[in-house]
């Protein structure tokens, strides 16, 4: 009995052990790819430096070239990340859902994120600019094939009665266009506001004047 319960106590310790270790290396790709982020923004990508990320995150170039190899993996790891959290808006979407509750739901999720995470954007507008090097694979395969799915359901929709919109990739442009601008041109579109910065009324305000736009738009 008594080496059964140190059996038992052994295997709860390894596995706690190897719990801790992965909320530690969760913990720290999260603080690398929020501090790349930063980097990249401001130096780009040819001027950021492995040692320039580390320095932000607070922790040892070791580390960063421990979780990532070399600034490429990173760089590619930070524009994914991106893309997986813009396209959760859309990731229950079928042709059963409520086109009004879904296209309400994508345009709020895309404002709070340009709001609340403009870097973001800013990094990715920087890498489509540049011809998307690091992303042009991804873009002609996963993302078409996203964009694909998404717009044939919307193209059941019509064919249903349930929008107007006869070309749904143009209202997906058009939603990605209006909300990630309030990111991208942050400084144009605060000094057109006569502010420094955005308050916590903005997006609100925003939200309200676009969420029933696009919604007229779709004959919702």
């Amino acid at each position: 009995m008594a080496h059964q319960n140190q059996a038992n106590i052994s295997s709860a310790f390894e596995a706690y052990t190897h719990r801790s270790q992965q909320d530690i290396r969760a913990q720290n790709q999260a603080l690398i790819l929020s501090a790349a982020e930063e980097e990249f923004v401001l130096q780009s990508y040819r001027g950021a430096t492995m040692q320039g990320i580390a320095d932000r995150a607070g922790l040892p170039k070791a580390n960063i070239h421990y979780y990532f190899k070399n600034k490429k993996n990173l760089y590619k790891a930070v524009l994914h990340s991106i893309i997986q959290e813009w396209n959760e808006g859309l990731i229950t979407m079928t042709v059963d859902s409520d086109p009004k509750v879904v296209i309400e739901k994508f345009v709020r999720t895309k404002l709070h994120q340009a709001f609340a995470n403009p870097n973001r954007h800013k990094l990715f507008a920087l890498e489509v600019i540049g011809g998307a090097p690091h992303l042009h694979d991804f873009m002609s395969t996963t993302m078409k094939e996203w964009a694909l799915d998404k717009t044939q359901v919307m193209k059941t929709w019509h064919e249903q009665g349930k929008i107007s919109v006869v070309d749904p990739l143009q209202l997906l442009i058009l939603i990605w266009a209006t909300t990630q601008r309030y990111a991208e041109f942050e400084t144009e579109i605060v000094g057109l506001m006569e502010k420094n910065a955005y308050d916590k009324q903005d997006e609100a305000r925003a939200a309200e004047f676009l969420v029933p736009f696009i919604l007229r738009g779709c004959g919702l």
